[in-house]
């Protein structure tokens, strides 16, 4: 049922936890906004204490229908349960965090090409998140692979994806222009003091797209 709803879902919230500062305040200013999919990012978080973030915010969104993805940890979203996890390409293959989690969860990855995209595909990735679309001050090493790369990786993957990086409203439109109908946001929500009304603008856009 996830993954259906997985399907079907334009907008994902990433939860970072260096940008939001806090990430319940965040967390219960948007679960009521009619949002499909969260992450939670937390790259330098000990893991006993992401750990119990992870099952608070588990918690949080159990009467939203939100999935809710964790970072990099595969562990930790068996162990809190979370609805599935997102990868890095250093992280665990794709085959292993599947054999962890189960067919039945979702399993996520970021591609910056399309040779990482096609892999990911054949590999049984639910969905991709292609990017740094645009320069972002949350992973300022990136390079942003730009708009034509998106355009081309989206003629040639069938799979859900999720442009990402330094995406906002008022670029949204560019992302648009691709083909590409689904965004992944951090920085415009995290920061944001009205993120409920920045997210149900964001999916007024994105839904007259259609």
């Amino acid at each position: 049922m996830k993954k259906q709803l997985l399907k079907k879902s334009k907008l994902y919230i990433i939860l970072d936890k260096d940008a939001c500062r806090d990430v319940f305040k965040v967390a219960a200013k948007i679960r009521n906004s009619g949002l499909s999919v969260v992450q939670l990012r937390a790259k330098n978080m000990p893991n006993k204490d992401l750990l119990e973030i992870s099952k608070k915010l588990k918690f949080a969104f159990r009467k939203n229908k939100i999935i809710f993805i964790i970072n990099d940890h595969v562990d930790i979203a068996k162990l809190t349960g979370a609805h599935g996890a997102h990868l890095g390409q250093d992280d665990l293959p794709i085959e292993e965090a599947r054999k962890i989690l189960g067919k039945d969860k979702i399993i996520g990855i970021s591609c910056h090409n399309l040779k990482q995209a096609l892999d990911a595909q054949k590999k049984g990735a639910d969905y991709i998140g292609v990017g740094p679309i645009f320069k972002t001050p949350i992973k300022p090493e990136n390079r942003s692979i730009g708009l034509a790369l998106l355009k081309d990786i989206n003629k040639k993957i069938k799979i859900p994806i999720f442009a990402i990086g330094g995406i906002n409203r008022n670029n949204l439109n560019k992302i648009l222009s691709t083909g590409v109908s689904r965004v992944a946001i951090c920085r415009d929500i995290c920061m944001n003091k009205n993120a409920a009304f920045s997210i149900k603008e964001i999916k007024g856009i994105l839904n007259d797209a259609n």
